[in-house]
């Protein structure tokens, strides 16, 4: 009959935790700014080498992406999972439809996600995830071309892939060398140069960006002016034959109250803008006739601006002639709305 062994006394207890805090105590926060700033050194290294494995099998990945009639599928599982919905999302916001795939839930039923036309992206890095592996042969059954992200090109999702993208077998920046760090960076800059070597192919334009892009400082940052002038009804109008009560009407009846009217000439193009401070200018100096011609009190040669110039463009211009109404005029001259520093406020473009 074996002896029991017996457990260590109290006190032995106590001098070992006294050890291990003393093997610890001796990192100072120099030493940690010192691996911090490895990490950041390891994970810049592996992105620089992928700049050598942009070959010919990127260029196929990116032809394969522009001749996709569905939608880009990507998937991956644990952190390259996050880093393919991060993928996906940008593919989703530059013009590619896509949407993101969990291989888990693809083997229970969101399989059905898949449609004619798409194409799967699909990273791992060792390329040997069980979850994306077992998921292979359904996508062969389902005729889908894989592209795979992965640092191992003999894997069996590189031999299941048309194109294999490889990121180079850099050792993790984590100090027990197993948290995806440096591996994760890599598929994400990978994935991100695919992207955008897509949308440079396409063409795909400013406008079309802020199409996608309709709320927050991206969208505000891409609003045209068309789309806050004051237009049709709410843009004021005056002919510069009309008496000066005339236009103090126009711009006290239209809605919004603008503060300012655009004045024209008898073919309709714009020869001056009356403001209120024009009129409170009059006031002062007791020279108001009602009766007299607009034209004698508008501020001549008024600067204007394009309906498809940037609002932020118009923002600028408020702010640097420092003026609270711009006309906004066709190619013909024509004031065809009105812009109000209200209106710029209202969309948040100032502060």
């Amino acid at each position: 009959m074996s002896k029991k062994r017996a457990a260590p006394p109290a006190s032995a207890k106590r001098v070992a935790r006294r050890e291990s805090a003393g093997r610890t105590a001796h990192k100072t926060a120099a030493d940690g700014l010192d691996y911090a700033r490895s990490v950041v050194r390891n994970e810049a290294l592996a992105i620089a080498a992928l700049e050598g494995r942009i070959n010919g099998a990127f260029s196929r990945a990116v032809q394969l992406v522009l001749e996709c009639r569905g939608r880009v599928v990507v998937t991956g599982m644990g952190k390259p999972g996050f880093i393919a919905q991060k993928i996906s999302a940008t593919f989703a916001s530059t013009g590619t439809p896509s949407l993101y795939l969990h291989p888990a839930e693809a083997l229970h039923g969101d399989l059905g996600r898949l449609g004619p036309g798409d194409l799967v992206l699909a990273l791992s890095n060792s390329g040997e995830t069980d979850e994306v592996v077992r998921l292979l042969p359904a996508l062969k059954r389902l005729s889908m071309p894989i592209v795979a992200l992965t640092s191992d090109p003999k894997s069996q999702l590189a031999r299941a892939a048309v194109v294999t993208l490889e990121i180079a077998p850099i050792p993790e920046a984590c100090p027990l060398g197993l948290a995806p760090t440096t591996s994760t960076i890599a598929l994400l800059a990978l994935g991100d140069a695919l992207a955008m070597t897509v949308l440079d192919q396409r063409g795909f334009s400013a406008e079309q960006f802020a199409e996608l892009h309709p709320g927050g400082q991206l969208g505000k940052r891409l609003l045209r002016v068309r789309e806050l002038m004051r237009s049709g009804r709410q843009n004021p109008v005056v002919a510069a034959t009309a008496p000066l009560r005339e236009a103090v009407a126009v711009m006290t009846r239209t809605e919004g109250r603008p503060g300012a009217t655009s004045v024209v000439d008898a073919q309709g193009k714009l020869v001056g803008i009356f403001t209120d401070g024009d009129l409170r200018r009059l006031v002062e100096k007791g020279n108001v006739d009602f009766e007299r011609p607009v034209a004698s009190a508008m501020g001549r040669g008024p600067r204007t601006i394009d309906p498809d110039e940037l609002a932020s463009a118009a923002m600028e211009l408020l702010r640097e002639r420092r003026i609270d109404q711009v006309p906004v005029v066709d190619e013909q001259g024509r004031p065809i709305g009105l812009l109000d520093v209200q209106d710029l406020l209202a969309a948040r473009l100032l502060g």
